[in-house]
């Protein structure tokens, strides 16, 4: 979806108009009872003697908005129309044009890229008419500008990890890594296998010893010139999880292609902080594995020792991505001096979709007033953020016999809660404050469209650290 201003419609253009309400006596309110439109969130009609789109909208507020807009250019993705128009001065500035162009930008995203031609996915245009708003130009374009930026690296995202595991595994993860990098202006670092293997990060070695395919740990890094807050984002590159020995069921193996969605998600922020020149320094570290099975897999029962020396009792090599991130962890509190925040994101358990739902980010660890940042953070992005309590009882079942932890708990009860306690162990105390678990398990990804995401990625977490980010700088928390 392409958006521009213009101050007057295009030529033979579809004109889009939300309908919140209809006044029983009139005219339009005749009309559209008569085709079968009502007022259902979505609900859509086409007048094709007018040209005009109408779609119900619950109200003009943010994320009613977006998800309306996503529904009507969702509506048209198999019409010939091409060119929309929407003119401000209809809805007399209640409008709220970042929430338009990002409910119309995510709802258009159609992943087509293993599609025959004549199924690919065409781009619209939307041309917005500008000429009866109270705002400037220069104000629409400025908001245009950066919900254009970040909308295009959340669908990066939906493509990274909608690609597939043969397509996509460790190796190409580190080569777009260095397009980015070099596109945007980004250190890279990457370390392979033979360099892991001198930092002693034995685990994440662990869970990738039986692919053919090596895997790499990746090192971004944004600077701006005089950066309000340092953070790290860490995130689980698991480009595909078989579950290792302890195998998967054959169902549960289709769609762990999204394995890799923490780690794509960092990817998408990382991509986005120029473009918005926020000040800031963000550190991007990605665990890029694929855990297969093989004559050389881990295996149940082994104990491996970790970047920290911590030695960790296998018991059961599905519970792989917090191996990947407890080495990833160890190197990003060795490596990086005097951060301000430490972050992790990964597509973790399905005991958070069980707590939370399949929308729903769940958020651990110690720190209340970080949380409530994240909160607000989540409410302005439109993203969904819930809170998951540690306690005293869940703290020793993570205990082992024979090693210094097992690597998942003895008791599915609070598995999403247990795997973030694994992780807290690698949380060195003077950081345990700066730092929180992200599970994005539920609304990683879908196998059926919901909102304004569509089947399969949604490209979760970007926006909503994005916007962190943003009040941070903005001193507006």
């Amino acid at each position: 979806m392409q958006i521009a201003l213009s101050n007057k419609p295009p030529k033979e253009s579809l004109e889009l108009s939300f309908i919140t309400h209809m006044p029983a006596n009139s005219k339009l309110f005749k009309m559209l009872e008569k085709a079968g439109f009502n007022l259902k969130e979505g609900t859509t009609y086409l007048d094709v003697h007018h040209n005009i789109l109408y779609v119900a909208s619950r109200s003009l507020c943010s994320e009613d908005l977006k998800i309306s807009a996503a529904k009507a250019i969702q509506s048209i993705q198999k019409s010939s129309f091409m060119t929309l128009f929407i003119a401000l001065e209809q809805y007399q500035d209640q409008l709220d044009v970042a929430a338009l162009a990002e409910g119309l930008i995510l709802g258009d995203y159609y992943f087509s890229q293993y599609k025959h031609e004549s199924q690919k996915h065409q781009e619209r245009k939307l041309f917005i008419d500008y000429s009866g708003s109270m705002h400037t130009k220069h104000h629409l374009e400025e908001i245009l500008h950066e919900v254009d930026m970040i909308c295009r690296n959340v669908n990066l995202v939906r493509d990274i990890v909608n690609t597939p595991p043969q397509d996509y595994y460790p190796y190409i993860m580190a080569l777009d890594a260095k397009y980015f990098a070099k596109r945007d202006g980004l250190e890279c670092k990457i370390l392979g296998e033979h360099l892991m293997q001198e930092m002693g990060m034995h685990a994440l070695l662990s869970v990738g010893r039986a692919s053919v395919h090596e895997s790499q740990l990746i090192h971004l890094t944004y600077r701006s010139e005089n950066p309000k807050v340092k953070i790290v984002l860490l995130g689980k590159g698991l480009t595909y999880d078989s579950g290792g020995l302890s195998l998967k069921s054959s169902d549960s193996m289709v769609s762990m292609k999204c394995d890799k969605a923490g780690g794509s998600a960092v990817l998408g922020v990382m991509c986005t902080l120029k473009a918005l020149g926020l000040e800031c320094e963000v550190h991007g570290i990605i665990g890029a594995v694929e855990n297969m099975i093989g004559g050389n897999a881990y295996k149940p029962d082994d104990v491996l020792r970790a970047k920290n020396g911590m030695t960790i009792e296998v018991k059961n090599t599905d519970a792989e991505g917090r191996l990947v991130l407890a080495d990833c962890l160890c190197y990003a509190q060795d490596e990086i001096e005097d951060f301000d925040y430490i972050f992790d994101f990964a597509t973790l358990t399905g005991a958070s979709i069980v707590a939370l739902g399949g929308q729903t980010i769940a958020v651990m660890g110690h720190n209340d007033t970080l949380k409530e940042k994240i909160n607000t953070a989540a409410s302005q992005s439109g993203e969904l953020v819930g809170f998951l309590p540690y306690n005293r009882y869940f703290e020793h079942d993570l205990d082992s016999e024979i090693a210094d932890m097992v690597n998942t708990a003895s008791s599915r009860s609070g598995g999403a809660i247990t795997a973030s306690l694994f992780l807290d162990r690698f949380i060195k105390d003077e950081n345990k404050k700066k730092w929180l678990h992200f599970d994005m398990a539920g609304p990683a990804y879908s196998q059926k469209a919901w909102g304004y995401n569509p089947y399969g990625a949604s490209g979760a977490g970007v926006r909503l650290i994005v916007q962190f980010l943003k009040n941070i700088a903005q001193k507006s928390l």
